[in-house]
């Protein structure tokens, strides 16, 4: 198959769960409510691109490229981020849900994740050096080895990150959601008081 270069071009309504041209370029084209479920973008780039409202579930992301990539309002359920070309990988997520999706020893530092659902999803020896997580629920989300330094949780609920296992130098916490740092030390803290 020969690779194709799209540049600038709106995809809107399409169902590529069949038929999409695997290994092509697309550089500042926007894909809404576009359909990928269980398909393979493996060997595609995208740069400067945006996905609104996409279903992107299960989809195969071997060597594929994410360069300043928007997603937004997308479900996005089960992927292998750890899969996709790691030279240049930058993206945002917005209001998405990720929900069992594997960043494993990816380096996603400054990542925004902002109003998304990553319940489970596998942070597992990654680098997040600076990334935000604005009103996201982190139920369940596993962090072991995480570079987290400098990263945001502030605004968001659910996470479980152990101290010892983690690199936090400078990470931001709300006092509300402190347990989430505490759990292993099977203490009672009395939110009362």
């Amino acid at each position: 198959m020969t690779q194709s270069y799209f540049s600038d071009e709106s995809f809107d309504n399409k169902d590529f769960t069949q038929h999409f041209s695997e290994k092509s370029d697309y550089e500042n084209c926007i894909f809404r409510n576009c359909n990928f479920e269980y398909g393979n973008l493996s060997g595609s780039s995208f740069t400067d691109c945006e996905f609104i409202e996409c279903n992107l579930s299960m989809t195969k992301l071997v060597k594929t490229s994410f360069h300043d990539v928007i997603f937004k309002e997308c479900k996005m359920l089960g992927l292998q981020f750890s899969d996709c070309n790691p030279f240049g990988l930058s993206f945002k997520f917005e209001g998405s849900v990720l929900n069992n999706s594997v960043f494993y020893q990816t380096s996603i530092k400054k990542t925004v994740f902002k109003d998304s659902t990553l319940i489970e999803a596998d942070f597992t020896e990654c680098d997040l050096s600076g990334a935000v997580f604005s009103s996201c629920d982190l139920s369940g989300a596993v962090f072991d080895a995480t570079n987290l330094e400098k990263t945001d949780f502030r605004t968001s609920v659910n996470y479980s990150i152990d101290p010892a296992l983690n690199k936090l130098k400078k990470a931001r916490f709300s006092l509300s959601e402190i347990y989430g740092l505490l759990y292993k030390l099977d203490i009672e803290i009395d939110k009362n008081s």
